[in-house]
């Protein structure tokens, strides 16, 4: 008892057959034939539909193989003509008419007649597992992911994208996203122990990460290039009195794609704190100013937070909003929010504060990053570099005659994509 080369035997009165073995004739018919034992063929049926006649009078272990060239059965079909012997025990014609088809019959004897022993189409074949491919920004990976960080402008370029919906060792086709814009530059203090200068809002904060479910990533993307602007924080109230510069800057957005993180609101004195991703702080003497609105302009789920006003009638300024609290007006900026996409815990976007009147201590600072305000007359902290976090608040000048100080500049924001890439 054997095997033939190809591994597969059909017993026949006590003696042994080979069967599926074909040799294929690697120039595509393009028009109707006859199969010759032993042969397999590639059908081309581009320009319309083509019958294969299976041999006549076979004997058992006679195979022929047949395929679909250009993948185009199933617009014009491959009909299988059986030529007086059945097929799978039929008296009938098979036509492939699947994209890819391809079937081996072997003719075993007079009542099943040709048996296909096996078959497929093109879909059935499963490419090796792919995974995004990009370029762009600093690379560092955590785990089975590669994480991209821009703390500047830059390119994200993608070349490749994963194939997990058909095979399933594969990576996916999506990533996930931190997008924090630059931070509000901080208000200023005014007039001889007079007005403190509010803190400045956060910029945006926008991410999808952790994303539902197993962190794969959850913001589809495409094979093109990036660009990538990463916002810078917004000056200072810069020393000239109101209505001069009445308010610190606004911060600047950062943009991955379609993701536009708001530069925050700037902070103020007796004027409303500027509005952004999220909102500065200010003055509330005689009792007219406001905080600025966060959020604005507003997405889902929010990017920020407002500042906050201070006390009616009193000389403090509140502090800038935050990516998780909003300012208070007790002179505090709003916490910002921790986040992980680059395998550890790192807070970004916290409010800056406001300075302190008439000697008194400043607010405190909101975490992640927001400046925080100067005590009696010193200038107002600057929020961190790529945090995002808002400017400090200045405190009024302690003597007359001595020179406005000036609120700090806001923290640059930052972006960074994350995919798993084995």
């Amino acid at each position: 008892m054997g095997v033939n080369s190809c591994g597969t035997t059909l017993i026949d009165g006590g003696t042994f057959k080979n069967i599926g073995a074909v040799s294929w004739d690697t120039t595509a018919k393009t028009v109707g034939f006859t199969a010759v034992a032993g042969t397999g063929y590639f059908v081309n049926t581009t320009s319309g539909a083509i019958t294969v006649t299976l041999p006549s009078s076979p004997t058992a272990g006679d195979t022929v193989g047949i395929a679909d060239y250009a993948n185009t059965a199933d617009t014009n079909n491959i009909t299988i003509g059986r030529n007086g012997s059945n097929i799978q025990g039929e008296a009938k014609n098979f036509i492939i008419n699947t994209e890819g088809g391809t079937i081996i019959l072997t003719y075993v004897d007079a009542t099943k007649g040709w048996l296909s022993i096996d078959a497929a189409q093109a879909s059935d074949i499963v490419p090796p597992a792919a995974f995004i491919t990009a370029t762009g920004g600093t690379i560092t990976t955590s785990g089975n992911y590669k994480i991209h960080t821009f703390t500047g402008p830059g390119n994200f370029t993608v070349t490749q994208l994963g194939n997990s919906p058909v095979n399933p060792l594969g990576g996916p086709s999506n990533v996930d996203y931190l997008v924090v814009a630059g931070g509000g530059g901080g208000g200023g203090g005014y007039g001889c122990c007079s007005f403190s200068g509010g803190g400045a809002g956060a910029g945006g904060f926008r991410t999808t990460f952790p994303s539902p479910g197993c962190n794969a990533g959850d913001f589809p993307i495409t094979v093109t290039t990036y660009p990538i602007t990463v916002g810078a924080g917004g000056a200072g109230f810069c020393g000239v009195p109101p209505p001069g510069c009445a308010q610190g800057a606004t911060g600047s957005n950062s943009v991955f794609s379609s993701i536009t993180s708001a530069g925050g609101g700037g902070g103020s004195i007796r004027y409303a704190g500027g509005n952004g991703g999220s909102g500065g702080g200010a003055n509330n003497f005689p009792g007219s100013g406001t905080g600025g609105s966060g959020n604005t302009p507003p997405v889902s789920p929010p990017q920020g937070n407002p500042g906050a006003a201070g006390p009616p009638g009193g000389r403090c300024s509140g502090g800038g909003g935050g990516a998780s609290v909003a300012g208070n007006s007790n002179k505090n900026g709003g916490n910002g929010t921790a986040n992980s996409i680059t395998g550890s815990s790192v807070t970004r976007a916290g409010g800056g504060s406001a300075g302190g009147w008439n000697y008194a201590a400043a607010g405190t600072a909101g975490t992640g990053g927001g400046g925080t305000g100067g005590s009696g007359g010193a200038a107002g902290g600057n929020g961190t570099v790529n945090t995002g976090g808002g400017g400090g608040g200045s405190g009024p000048i302690n003597v007359a005659g001595q020179p406005l100080r000036s609120g700090g500049t806001g923290g640059s924001g930052i972006v960074i994509i994350r995919y798993k890439f084995q």
